[in-house]
């Protein structure tokens, strides 16, 4: 049977989901992690390699005379170097749309914890402030509806569009900065120039993918064009904002709060401007973490795998 390794799968299932459906396709080892020293020798034997954060070099590969096979355990494919995997003949796959619903869940997380501060009252009333209230109810914060505002989306993929039609239910106004011709976007989603939708927006959220025209495309400039007091979401990718820019930003109260699930570097550096920011709501990169998320993801490598080894690849990144 074919060797199979999992590089580090601790991510993605820390124990409380099954390989199950890879295990059933070859000899299946699982890593939680694997260090740079202990790459080769775990790596060495397998004909095919799974990874999530562990990256495949030029110089790693050519290490791996046996590989025809990386499988990604996430959307993004930046840790492979897939031109140099496509000449060595290694097909290399990746994970789309596994994780919409999540996602976009993740938004109006943020969002509303933004502006009904739930956490915060809670943790009021676990030290009895409601307690010594004189009326029935209190507020210290500024509390608003969502109907009527209007949520700037730049990027209208997969998630961009779940998103939208979360909006739209909540009775808000829908811009969407896009690629995709106006005419064939649905009802009540305006396509509109970058300018305008920083300009009109209440709130705006991040879903198109991390390029080099997008690297840091929320920074000082671009903030300065925001709608006055805007809230800014970010579910995409780290680098798509200019943190020192927000950070500043928010301590200037030009931005009302930043809700982010991802950060320039992860783990975080203790110095990140954000993170000393009480009106930045950070988590920790988890709006794929929902078990019903994970177990499709893995569920999806597995159907990838066994495509491969009917000899008709699907999800090919790299063909």
């Amino acid at each position: 049977m074919e060797k199979i390794v999992i590089l580090d799968g601790h991510a993605v299932n820390p124990g409380d989901l099954s390989w199950d459906p890879i295990r059933q396709l070859g000899l299946l080892t699982v890593y939680d992690r694997t260090a740079p020293d202990v790459f080769y020798e775990r790596a060495k034997d397998a004909g095919i390699l799974i990874t999530n954060k562990v990256p495949f070099t030029r110089e790693r590969i050519d290490l791996l005379p046996r590989l025809r096979y990386i499988g990604v355990l996430a959307t993004g494919y930046n840790i492979i170097d897939t031109d140099y995997a496509r000449q060595k003949g290694i097909t290399v796959t990746n994970i789309p749309a596994y994780s919409t619903d999540g996602v976009a869940q993740m938004v109006f997380a943020h969002l509303l914890a933004i502006i009904n501060r739930v956490e915060h009252y809670t943790q009021q009333n676990r030290e009895l402030r409601w307690t010594r209230n004189t009326d029935f109810c209190y507020w210290d914060t500024p509390i608003t509806e969502l109907a009527g505002k209007t949520i700037g989306i730049i990027g209208l993929g997969h998630i961009g569009m779940k998103v939208a039609h979360i909006a739209q239910a909540f009775g808000m106004q829908v811009n969407a900065y896009t690629s995709k011709e106006a005419a064939l976007l649905p009802d009540g989603i305006q396509k509109v120039p970058l300018e305008k939708l920083l300009a009109d927006s209440h709130i705006v959220t991040l879903h198109c993918p991390l390029t080099d025209d997008t690297h840091e495309l929320i920074n000082r400039h671009t903030l300065a064009q925001m709608h006055p007091q805007a809230i800014l979401i970010n579910t995409g990718r780290g680098p798509l904002v200019n943190e020192a820019d927000v950070a500043e930003a928010l301590a200037t109260g030009q931005l009302a709060a930043y809700g982010t699930d991802v950060l320039g570097q992860e783990p975080p550096s203790a110095d990140n401007p954000l993170l000393r920011q009480p009106r930045a709501f950070i988590t920790p990169h988890i709006a794929w973490a929902a078990s019903e998320t994970r177990q499709r993801l893995i569920n999806i490598t597995a159907d990838n795998l066994r495509a491969f080894l009917e000899h008709h690849p699907q999800n090919v990144v790299n063909s």
